[in-house]
């Protein structure tokens, strides 16, 4: 094959590439994503978990918020939950002997577990996210 033709054949690829970028990056411009915030005590279905989040407490000690799950046998209960505060993702935190309601440990298949996941102290609203297998659902007061 000649240098010539070898040349053009690069040339042509390039172009290609060039093109599906730009046909890709108009399909993405034109996407209407939203978020989806649903109210407190809604229930949403992540992969094989169904939560939802009851009551979210904001006290000097920290932000607690009283979840109920059921779906998977021995999973973490406190695992993928996340507080959006004061333009900060928050993870949980370890839950004090004083702290609301009952700390979260694991999850069954047929029990509903409701529990509390505590969070770092946050001033103003705040929302709650769950993460599970991809998903997420979001909760705000």
């Amino acid at each position: 094959m000649s240098t010539r033709k070898l040349i053009l054949a690069a040339i042509f690829c390039g172009l290609a590439i060039v093109l599906a970028g730009g046909t890709k990056l108009f399909q993405v411009a034109r996407e209407d994503a939203r978020a989806e915030v649903f109210p407190l005590r809604t229930s949403q279905t992540l992969a094989d978990m169904t939560v939802s989040v009851d009551a979210v407490k904001q006290t000097d000690t920290g932000t607690y918020v009283m979840v109920s799950m059921v779906g998977v046998d021995d999973a973490d209960a406190g695992e993928g939950w996340r507080v959006l505060a004061d333009g900060v993702v928050l993870s949980p935190v370890a839950q004090d002997s004083d702290a609301q309601g009952v700390p979260c440990d694991t999850t069954s298949v047929d029990v509903k577990v409701q529990c509390t996941v505590a969070f770092p102290v946050t001033t103003g609203s705040v929302t709650v996210a769950y993460l599970r297998a991809g998903a997420q659902s979001q909760w705000a007061p």
